[in-house]
């Protein structure tokens, strides 16, 4: 039996309602753009919430990237002159650098006494929500300052950047005034912080901004602090007493002699940045490099910037090196086996008060002699 069109539209109006059409697949990374992998369990819904930081999606922002990078710019640590520079001024999204500024404010105040390194750091559940590159912080759990400032610097952990902002500032919030404010004072005119662990901005919210001479200024001033160079310059560290292993991301404390920092960062749309410092031979020298779309290629550039700055320089004397011999001539010193063997100064004014003496004594016979009376003439005979 056949039925005319228009049954056929009817009946499928009718049946349209009863449909369930499949939901949507669940909002993908925003580290890397993919979904769960293949033989991976995907997050539950509170996992990815928490995954996400803030809860919601991620605020579409451009790309800032480039091939071999964004921009780039090498200077004197000393001196600050410009030994390098290519596009420095770009804009750039610093990802997890920004925790450099965090470590500045915070060593700042470990140096003028108003916190510890042992001063416990306790994490709240807002630490403890954050995402991405973590150690793993439960609520309530509590661990040093110091330790705290290795999981900044080596894991670049965002709940330990969360959990010591909280600390020190009682709120993400006022940390991230205060780091705005510690940058307008370095002259870092274009940078905008807007969190405290440079992960990409959830829906309504600005993203972090700088430039790579920027972050120059706020390397350099880091460097003033030799004392942040012990987190900066570790390559890999234990953390909750050994249970979790940490590895530092910057490439060149292993494959640059000399290299002893600063930071790395990355996320999808702002690439890979890198901030390295190294001395040799008495010189430093800061290298930035922002925005590279491949990590090898972005630390490839950094080791080759400063591989040319250091070849431009001659190496300067060590301050701990022996000081030259001078040049006005020093009478040779008296070995010490024949120094005890000569007088002593005590001895040799003995010896001369007794020839004092006896030359007086020998004077004053004399002049004795001289004047006593003669005898009579004839008292002996002739």
């Amino acid at each position: 039996m056949k039925r005319s069109p228009r049954s056929a539209l009817l009946l499928a109006a009718l049946l349209l309602p009863l449909l369930h059409l499949p939901a949507p697949a669940a909002g993908r990374s925003s580290g890397t753009g993919r979904g769960p992998s293949k033989g991976r369990p995907g997050k539950s819904a509170p996992a990815a919430r928490r995954a996400r930081g803030a809860g919601g999606g991620r605020a579409e922002i451009p790309y800032r990237t480039g091939s071999p990078y964004l921009g780039a710019i090498a200077v004197n640590a000393e001196s600050g002159q410009t030994v390098f520079e290519d596009n420095a001024d770009a804009q750039c999204y610093p990802a997890s650098i920004v925790k450099l500024m965090g470590l500045l404010l915070v060593q700042e105040k470990i140096e003028r006494k108003e916190i510890g390194l042992q001063d416990p750091v306790t994490a709240t559940a807002e630490a403890c929500r954050i995402g991405g590159s973590q150690v793993y912080l439960r609520e309530h759990e509590a661990f040093p300052v110091e330790e705290i400032l290795y999981a900044l610097m080596v894991k670049s952990a965002n709940d330990a950047a969360v959990a010591l902002a909280i600390h020190v500032a009682g709120s993400t919030g006022e940390f991230v005034r205060m780091m705005q404010q510690r940058a307008e004072t370095l002259g870092m005119k274009s940078t905008r912080f807007h969190t405290v662990h440079g992960l990409p901005p959830a829906e309504g919210q600005e993203p972090d901004i700088t430039t790579p001479r920027d972050l120059v200024l706020l390397a350099r001033e880091l460097l003033k602090h030799p004392a942040i160079l012990r987190y900066t310059s570790t390559r890999s560290r234990t953390f909750r007493d050994g249970q979790f292993g940490m590895s530092n991301h910057n490439t060149l404390l292993a494959a640059f002699p000399g290299c002893d920092g600063l930071k790395t960062g990355y996320f999808r749309r702002g690439g890979y940045s890198l901030v390295a410092t190294a001395e040799r031979g008495g010189n430093r020298f800061i290298a930035v490099v922002a925005g590279a779309k491949e990590k090898k290629a972005g630390h490839g550039k950094a080791r080759e910037i400063l591989s040319r700055a250091f070849g431009s320089v001659t190496p300067r004397p060590s301050p701990t090196a022996t000081p030259p011999p001078s040049i006005i001539a020093q009478p040779p010193a008296i070995p010490p086996e024949r120094a005890g063997k000569g007088p002593g100064r005590g001895r040799m004014l003995l010896l001369l008060a007794v020839a004092v003496g006896l030359g007086w004594a020998v004077y004053r016979f004399v002049q004795t002699q001289i004047r006593a009376p003669r005898p009579p003439r004839g008292m002996f005979g002739r």
